[in-house]
């Protein structure tokens, strides 16, 4: 059984004792069952993780004895930021729990004319707590040390104007009609090696926005010969993209 791993958002320090979040406990000892002296493994979301063993004191209590810090980073070469049309909520979560495991640094949800989901500000902050906690439980499974950024959701129109054309690396924007596939794109040569990545909702992107898009310096990216469902394309472009030029499938 591999160690179980718990974020924790308290600064961490080696070689020290720590009383853990309530959360953590609850996940710890209800969830997982694990008994005092078991071996886990902590990260703060600031690079590296620490090993750690569970001291029980109570059902909502435990305290962690914490080891030295190991400073291990799990994080793609590739900088990408997935820019997704909203969803409908479970699918959404699905985009962030896998954008996660895929290596994703960023993830911007936005607010596009076709998507099906309109959410009203007090909704709006929920939901994007809720994201940051998918990404998080998705971290402590997949073994990344470093959170990816989720953003705020913008009207996508709104942010191609104040903040698409400033993007640096390669653009790109998911179109089952485009001409370009990523089996002809160079691979990105900046130093930063970063990647945006569009995906429209359930009924795509708009001729406005894939005007705007255009304008903004988005290259229309075809998948291949078949039409993807909106959660699916935006995984399947990522994994492809790490295959290719990132880290996935190496040792």
């Amino acid at each position: 059984m591999n160690t179980p791993r718990f974020f924790c958002d308290l600064p961490l320090t080696a070689n020290t004792e720590l009383e853990l979040p309530e959360a953590v406990v609850r996940h710890a000892t209800r969830v997982l069952r694990l008994p005092s002296g078991a071996r886990i493994t902590l990260f703060d979301g600031q690079g590296g993780e620490y090993p750690a063993q569970l001291e029980i004191a109570a059902r909502t209590k435990a305290r962690a004895r914490l080891g030295e810090r190991l400073d291990i980073e799990r994080e793609s070469p590739l900088r990408v930021t997935l820019a997704q049309a909203m969803q409908a909520a479970s699918k959404m979560d699905f985009s962030v729990q896998k954008a996660t495991e895929l290596g994703a640094r960023v993830f911007q949800p936005l607010a596009s004319r076709r998507g099906v989901t309109r959410l009203a500000d007090e909704r709006r902050q929920n939901r994007e707590n809720h994201w940051r906690a998918v990404a998080l439980a998705a971290c402590e499974q997949c073994g990344r040390n470093r959170p990816p950024e989720i953003r705020p959701l913008q009207m996508l129109e709104n942010w191609l104007g104040a903040e698409g054309r400033k993007l640096a690396g390669l653009k790109l924007m998911l179109s089952p009609e485009a001409e370009t596939g990523l089996d002809t794109l160079a691979k990105p040569e900046n130093a930063a090696r970063e990647i945006t990545l569009l995906v429209g909702a359930e009924g795509g992107l708009d001729a406005r926005e894939i005007a705007a898009a255009r304008a903004a310096g988005f290259l229309p990216l075809r998948l291949g010969p078949r039409v993807l469902r909106t959660e699916t394309a935006g995984v399947v472009a990522l994994a492809v993209l790490q295959s290719q030029w990132g880290d996935l499938g190496k040792a």
